[in-house]
């Protein structure tokens, strides 16, 4: 014998999901979390982009001191940084590239300002304007020296 169990089309289990208001509760945390992290984020980001302008810097100015070394003298403004990656017509003893790669134009997509003699009792300046690319500013717009 088999029984028969009479349904009546009501199902008393429950869907699983998560209601508007939970959904909205989430999405607050998520919002105020992005507002917090986010000026942390971008803040560190402008330190960074220093950070890597100094860093290249160094790198030019090793370079430089090693084209001294080969030719006597540091290069002409004229001759500027190319004078690294090619010989100039005049330097008779160079042995370069004196960089493994090609010039870098600096984290905000210019190319650095060299100069012989510095400016600032020193042999040369290597200088990037910053986020702005005009002379002064601060902060992200700040000048970067060697």
């Amino acid at each position: 014998m088999t029984q028969k169990v009479a349904t009546t089309g009501v199902s008393s289990v429950r869907s699983r999901g998560f209601t508007l208001l939970e959904l909205l509760v989430v999405m607050a945390i998520i919002g105020l979390l992005a507002a917090y992290v986010g000026p942390k984020y971008f803040s560190q980001l402008g330190k960074s982009e220093h950070n890597v302008a100094k860093a290249q810097i160094e790198s030019f100015a090793k370079a430089l001191d090693a084209f001294r070394l080969d030719a006597g003298r540091y290069p002409t403004t004229a001759e500027g940084l190319n004078a690294l990656m090619a010989k100039p017509v005049n330097v008779r003893t160079w042995s370069g590239p004196y960089l493994a790669k090609e010039i870098p134009l600096d984290p905000w997509g210019k190319t650095y300002i060299y100069k012989n003699p510095g400016t600032r009792g020193r042999d040369f300046d290597i200088v990037s304007y910053g986020s702005d690319g005009q002379p002064g500013g601060a902060d992200a717009a700040a000048d970067i020296f060697n």
